[in-house]
């Protein structure tokens, strides 16, 4: 016998109505945000901007 419940009523919170992909993407999202975001503002936010621009200096066919 088979115990494992059968995949017919729509996914747990999701609506009715939702595809395949639209279920994908809802949990794709849900995965991303529930993942540690890098500090923004303060010391470090500036640490990236210097290092960006030092870097690119020397490329000068990196600018805009």
């Amino acid at each position: 016998m088979n115990d494992t419940p059968a995949d017919d009523g729509p996914p747990e919170g999701g609506p009715e109505d939702e595809t395949p992909i639209q279920r994908a993407l809802r949990l794709k999202k849900a995965a991303l945000d529930a993942k540690p975001k890098p500090p923004r503002g303060g010391r470090f936010q500036r640490e990236q901007a210097a290092a960006h621009q030092s870097s690119s200096k020397s490329k000068p066919w990196m600018g805009r």
